[in-house]
């Protein structure tokens, strides 16, 4: 194997830890160093895992060859900028950007500086996105006509140590979780066409039901309950509903149906996870995908270091994310004005993951 290829992390936050337990299941890269605005906190996660802790101008100045950007996304286009600037590869944490303007900015930034996004989620390169994927690509359920998608829970209200971002423009339940959910999509049945949508906050105030800030108030400025229907190019119609605004349900994450049969997907924000098919009228049959299973947070960036040795296109790349970002801020304006909305992007459908991904980077692959 050639030397790893050497990383950096600026953002120290609640996330932190899953990114620096996931990238060291992979032999092809290395962290090196955390950076944060804050040096206390570059200082102590360093601290927890063995890392240098540095300023975000020092760990642009660095031999980090990607800078992982896990700042909240109303940062993403001023940190991602730098980064690019510095001449680094970016790795951003979802959404690309906190508005489709500013993801797009974002991406020109790339092109002028000849470097390379990727974007999570990568969930969609695990074992039952790509179980998925090799399911619809092999015909076996005929052409894909239809579809729902389905994230709805209370919200991070009673269990998240900051709830109050994801009540903030940029985040909600369509942006903070629906973005996993279109991305699977997006790479299963390709890129969107048109979207209609239907949005509300059904409490512009919240109060915290339990824990140790319960009690507390949070002011609610995005929509909690997002409704899209998505027109695909392929031809699928597929409605996807997102909430924050829901205590339980027993809806599926996703489901796909085909000419001759369907299939039921897993949480797409999991990389593992049973997949359930059925051919015409037959029963029902499990599939259970064999690699990438665990919660490796970092297997985008360790693929997309991997095509950079290759020279080939990384899965999880900006284009991905940009038609993504664009869906969900569509979604919103088409709700805002009662109209469907066109999309402007397109990307291709990353390519399969192959399963010589796994041997050549010598991971642990059910880490």
């Amino acid at each position: 194997m050639s030397t790893p290829t050497k990383l950096g992390i600026i953002g120290a936050g609640d996330i932190f830890p899953a990114y620096a337990r996931g990238l060291a299941a992979f032999g092809n890269v290395q962290l090196l160093a955390v950076a944060d605005a804050r040096a206390e906190a570059a200082t102590a996660r360093a601290a927890e895992f063995d890392l240098l802790a540095m300023t975000p101008a020092e760990l642009l100045a660095s031999e980090a060859e990607i800078i992982i950007n896990l700042t909240p996304p109303a940062a993403h286009l001023a940190v991602g900028t730098e980064v690019l600037r510095a001449g680094k590869h970016l790795y951003n944490e979802k959404p690309l950007a906190a508005s489709y303007a500013e993801g797009q900015a974002l991406m020109e930034a790339a092109a002028r500086s000849g470097r390379r996004i990727g974007c999570a989620p990568d969930t969609f390169l695990g074992g039952a996105g790509q179980a998925a994927r090799a399911l619809v690509d092999s015909g076996r359920l005929g052409r894909i006509v239809a579809g729902q998608a389905c994230m709805m829970e209370r919200g991070p209200d009673d269990w998240h140590p900051n709830p109050e971002f994801f009540y903030r423009p940029g985040a909600g339940p369509l942006m903070d979780m629906g973005v996993y959910y279109l991305t699977q999509l997006v790479q299963l049945l390709g890129p969107v066409r048109r979207v209609s949508g239907m949005a509300h906050s059904s409490w512009l105030q919240r109060t915290v039901p339990r824990g140790p800030r319960q009690g507390q108030r949070i002011e609610v400025q995005t929509p909690t309950h997002v409704v899209a229907g998505l027109e695909f190019e392929a031809g699928a119609f597929v409605t996807l509903s997102t909430s924050f605004d829901v205590w339980k349900h027993k809806n599926s994450h996703i489901e796909l149906y085909g000419e001759q049969g369907s299939v039921v997907l897993p949480d797409p924000n999991q990389f593992g996870g049973d997949l359930s098919v059925c051919e015409t009228d037959g029963d029902w049959q499990d599939l259970a995908p064999r690699t990438f299973t665990g919660r490796l947070r970092g297997l985008g960036v360790a693929e997309m270091a991997w095509a950079l040795r290759a020279g080939q296109p990384h899965r999880a790349n900006g284009e991905l994310a940009l038609h993504v970002l664009e869906i969900m801020d569509a979604t919103l304006r088409a709700a805002e004005k009662a109209s469907p909305v066109l999309l402007g992007t397109r990307c291709e459908r990353p390519a399969p993951l192959p399963l010589s991904f796994a041997q050549q980077i010598a991971c642990e692959v059910t880490a």
